[in-house]
């Protein structure tokens, strides 16, 4: 009876402990996570607010930074999660494989990274996964109920003043906060110096000690609006996520009215409408690199965004594309009127079909300015350019706003109507301009909108719009704008003589951070080339910034599945020798090497496809000389055709040097450029 007593008395003591032990670590527990090689580790703390960590080495790549979704019911309750975190249980996983990438940069990406999984009270989960090169977390929902998002909190707290490379929202449209183009030149300045309250798009870069970089970016984003960043006034060194509310009212207005742009917004960033509680929410990236070449071939956004959903991928074809807009339709040595009409598009097809380019696109004006299927222009028979261009083997790729397209919706009214005409006509896709926003709207819309296109058999251009993933989910998406391209040349402010802007810097810049998002549609191409000093800005002939091998690199530099030739036909053909280089330049890969590089600064990439190897150096306006190791040839002779600055090109930019070589992988081809010049090659057995 003494000992059955001591039991009984004894074991609710016990019991008392071992909850409060239990308990308390539960609540402020640390955990940590490692990458494959140990270099990288995140570490996570529950003590009241959910928060992660980030260190590579020695360095301290992210200070802890809150982590948090607010969530509500419809009811007016709120539950907030990451606040108070209890952890009730943990899932450690390693994953190594790899998967098929037929419209990038290379067939192939290797997918490697260690996953830590809380499961939290509450009925959500986070997952947290170190790669190599990078840390990245999202939300996991775990309910059956559905639920609206109010807002998210992410922060990124850095260490000291680090200068940052940040590009700004800063031609908002109609004055509305979040409706932008997601074109943005970047400033540069250490983080103190952000301005408040001014909104940024992803990637943006952060430069960390002994030449380490951080860059913060988003990734697998799906129904549900992208992220902003903008200065955490409450803190030092830090940046914060905003996100645009979910619109509710909108009017026609911005350039030409194509935009739909939101005149009153929810106080939700996302609603769960008729859809299921359970549901991922997009990844928060915080890439790391120790040399910049490495963010020149980073592959983060395709790991982290959904498989394809196309189970038949075989009728996608990426490939180079004559662009009216840009040379506004202008052609020389014909006899008649060139514009938007039949004959113009017919020499395009002819210059097209000749140089073996794949499409042509009929850009803004082929139809009416409110609907795509009436008022259309009657100066272009488009069924005569189709037969015509079939005939040749061109596709034909169609202009339309967003807003006429979709409707601007995401349930996208009409939209099938008028993808099944074209299709059925024999148009080949559709580039769609004006998005200039990423709410949920806009953002369910474009997967809508990918999905009818692909029924269809048509591939889509989107402009106006950034890059995130959606891309290796819906592959018939072949482009996306979100660049300050070629186009900004036409308008290019002109202040104390020179450009206002520095775009051969840009040029530069842009394959180690915009690109780090996705293929772009920079329209590259220009044939009259300009140093300078000479640049001026023209609507009917406009030129580059930089010399001619500079516009001839972006062709293998530049990721673009779809690729566009923006100058005209009668210049290219003036320009044979270079028109026939850029016509062999393909637009995905098997393989990329980079070579050497600094962002801002210049680069040097290899890029293969078969048995043939595409090389290209680009520089700022500062000329520069480089050694390019061809160790990446393997075994064999092979022969060289390079494209080189000419020796008077910083003085007559459109000046180059052509010449064929034979060469072994032992050798170091010399590439010499001029100020904003360009070395390139085609290397072949």
């Amino acid at each position: 009876m003494r000992n059955n007593l001591l039991k009984y008395t004894f074991l609710p003591a016990v019991w008392a402990l071992l909850a409060l032990w239990s308990a308390t670590p539960a609540e402020a527990r640390q955990y940590r996570l490692a990458s494959p090689d140990g270099k990288l580790n995140i570490d996570i703390g529950t003590d009241g607010q959910l928060t992660w960590s980030i260190t590579h080495e020695e360095t301290a790549v992210l200070l802890p930074s809150a982590i948090a979704l607010q969530d509500s019911d419809g009811a007016k309750k709120s539950f907030l999660w990451g606040k108070g975190a209890k952890v009730t249980g943990e899932k450690r996983t390693t994953v190594q494989t790899s998967f098929p990438t037929p419209f990038y940069r290379k067939a192939e990406v290797e997918d490697h990274y260690n996953q830590l999984t809380l499961y939290c009270r509450g009925g959500y989960s986070v997952e947290f996964r170190a790669y190599n090169d990078g840390a990245a977390y999202r939300f996991v929902s775990q309910r059956k109920k559905a639920f609206d998002i109010q807002n998210e909190t992410a922060e990124f707290n850095f260490a000291a003043d680090y200068p940052a490379f940040i590009p700004y929202i800063n031609d908002n449209r109609g004055g509305e906060r979040y409706s932008f183009s997601f074109e943005s030149y970047y400033s540069e300045a250490p983080l103190s110096e952000l301005y408040a309250d001014s909104l940024a798009i992803t990637p943006l870069m952060v430069c960390l000690p002994e030449g380490k970089k951080a860059v913060v970016m988003e990734a697998g984003l799906s129904n549900y609006p992208g992220m902003f960043l903008l200065r955490n006034t409450a803190k030092e060194n830090s940046l914060k996520a905003e996100f645009a509310p979910i619109p509710l009212e909108t009017e026609i207005g911005g350039h030409n009215r194509l935009n739909l742009i939101p005149t009153r917004r929810d106080s939700l960033i996302y609603r769960a409408g008729n859809t299921s509680g359970r549901r991922t929410f997009p990844w928060r990236v915080v890439l790391v690199s120790t040399h910049d070449t490495q963010l020149a071939d980073n592959d983060m956004m395709q790991r982290l965004s959904p498989a394809c959903r196309i189970e038949d991928t075989s009728w996608i074809k990426p490939g180079k594309v004559a662009w009216d807009w840009w040379n506004a339709c202008m052609l020389t040595g014909v006899d008649f009127k060139t514009g938007m009409n039949t004959p113009t598009y017919k020499k395009y097809i002819d210059f097209a079909a000749a140089n073996r380019l794949e499409y042509i696109i009929i850009d803004d004006g082929w139809s009416g300015t409110e609907s795509l299927m009436k008022d259309l222009n009657p100066d272009i028979d488009l069924q005569e350019l189709i037969a015509y261009a079939d005939s040749k083997q061109v596709g034909i790729i169609l202009w339309a706003s967003w807003r006429n397209l979709t409707g601007g919706s995401d349930k996208c009214p009409g939209t099938e109507e008028v993808m099944k005409h074209y299709a059925q006509m024999g148009i080949k896709g559709f580039k769609v301009d004006f998005f200039d926003r990423d709410d949920q709207v806009a953002i369910a819309s474009v997967e809508r909108m990918a999905d009818l296109a692909a029924q269809h058999h048509l591939v889509l251009d989107l402009h106006g719009l950034k890059p995130y993933g959606v891309q290796r989910t819906y592959p018939n998406i072949v482009n996306f704008e979100g660049v300050k391209g070629l186009e900004n040349a036409k308008w290019e402010p002109i202040a104390g003589g020179a450009p206002l802007h520095d775009m051969p810097r840009y040029d530069v810049t842009i394959p180690y951070l915009r690109m780090l998002a996705g293929p772009l549609d920079y329209t590259p191409g220009a044939m009259r080339n300009a140093t300078r000093t000479e640049f001026r800005t023209s609507n009917d002939l406009p030129m580059s910034m930089g010399t001619r091998v500079h516009q001839m690199a972006m062709y293998t530099v530049f990721e673009a599945p779809l690729q566009m030739l923006a100058d005209s036909p009668s210049h290219y053909q003036k320009e044979q020798e270079c028109t026939d280089f850029i016509a062999k330049v393909p637009t995905t890969f098997d393989e990329t090497v980079v070579l050497a590089g600094e962002v801002g600064e210049y680069i040097a990439l290899a890029r293969r496809k078969g048995d043939t190897w595409y090389v290209a150096a680009m520089t700022n306006w500062t000329p520069r000389s480089l050694d390019i190791d061809l160790s990446f040839l393997g075994e064999g002779t092979f022969k060289a055709e390079i494209f080189s600055d000419g020796v008077n090109a910083d003085r007559d930019a459109t000046d180059y040097k052509r010449e064929t070589r034979t060469i072994t992988p032992t050798d170091k081809l010399n590439a010499d450029m001029m100020p904003g010049g360009g070395w390139t090659a085609r290397i072949s057995r």
